[in-house]
């Protein structure tokens, strides 16, 4: 084994801590796992808290496959004011007035709700995307110009939750909740708020409280984790919802990457009528699939209770080709 290499391979949910970097978890989870192979499946911001999906050695290739997901953001957004990072950690850098009427829930309420829907939405300048090969903050931080373009988002969910006052500033506060597609950043949901209000405002806190089909229910703290380890590893056939099938008579066959037949993959999926985290794959509260597969769908093959590699088909060729093999499975809770 590889310096470094732990012979691990699982999936975690972390609820991220106030004030540290999605890096820094990962740092400490290399050190509580003995891993260098770790990584994260979604950026939060050192100001933000909650669900953190941490993936540890050849589970680190489950990444593109966990990254498209919706999610599900807490947000306390303060008005007054916004900020160069478009949260409290910024510089203030531009200040208004807070009118009355931003303080009834009658008018705010339906104001949240009708940002449900797709919307063209400008990134903060401190952000991690790239332009012309640098990320956007790195360029933000030195004083250059960074020329963001607008991309598609979509709010499935906005509710208003309360308002409120901050304990310590006394500012305005609208208590939100919104589930948001891929690419959405609710700090600047909440710029672009308070401009379509005549003033300014920025994110004071945010907590994420869902990914796909992960929540923080799934979540454990850093302490917990130190203490659980590889005890505390959630199932990813689970979290990433494909069909599934048990493939040990083929395992040699995946090991080696090898395209499958239609029928040596037999397709179960779970109980209908129950949620994601409510079935167990080792009882009867699952069923073979009824529907034939479909071009492109990815299954999970299962060999010896790890997932061990994800199929799609081909209907073309009436066969299942290896789109990722995992050396070492990933061990399911």
């Amino acid at each position: 084994m590889k310096r470094g290499q732990s012979g691990l391979s699982l999936l975690v949910a972390v609820d991220k801590p106030l004030g540290m970097s999605s890096h820094d978890v990962v740092n400490t989870c290399r050190r509580y796992f003995g891993e260098r192979r770790v990584g994260h499946t979604g950026t939060l911001d050192p100001l933000a808290t909650g669900l953190l999906p941490i993936c540890v050695g050849p589970a680190t290739r489950l990444d593109k496959y966990l990254t498209g997901h919706d999610k599900g953001y807490l947000v306390s957004i303060g008005f007054g004011y916004e900020t160069t990072t478009d949260d409290a950690e910024g510089q203030v850098s531009a200040e208004g007035p807070v009118e009355d009427h931003l303080k009834d829930i009658e008018f705010a309420a339906p104001f949240i709700e009708s940002f449900v829907g797709t919307h063209e939405q400008l990134p903060p300048r401190y952000s991690a995307i790239k332009v012309n090969g640098v990320k956007s903050y790195e360029a933000a931080r030195k004083g250059n110009a960074v020329d963001l373009e607008f991309r598609t988002i979509t709010v499935h969910e906005a509710v208003l939750e309360s308002i409120s006052y901050d304990m310590d500033s006394g500012i305005l506060c609208w208590n939100a909740r919104f589930v948001v597609s891929k690419g959405t950043y609710i700090r600047s949901l909440a710029r672009d708020i308070g401009r379509m209000l005549g003033t300014y405002a920025h994110v004071r806190s945010l907590r994420r409280f869902s990914t796909g089909a992960l929540s923080l229910d799934d979540a454990v703290s850093l302490e917990t984790l130190e203490t659980l380890r590889e005890k505390a590893a959630i199932d990813p056939v689970q979290v990433l919802g494909y069909r599934f099938a048990y493939a040990d008579d083929v395992e040699h066959a995946i090991n080696s990457g090898n395209a499958l037949r239609q029928d040596q993959l037999s397709l179960w999926e779970a109980t209908e009528g129950l949620g994601a985290f409510e079935y167990d794959f080792c009882t009867n509260t699952n069923a073979t699939s009824p529907h034939a597969p479909h071009e492109g769908e990815l299954v999970s093959a299962i060999v010896a209770n790890r997932l061990k590699a994800l199929y799609r088909f081909d209907s073309a060729k009436s066969e299942w080709r290896a789109d990722c093999v995992f050396s070492t499975g990933i061990v399911r809770s």
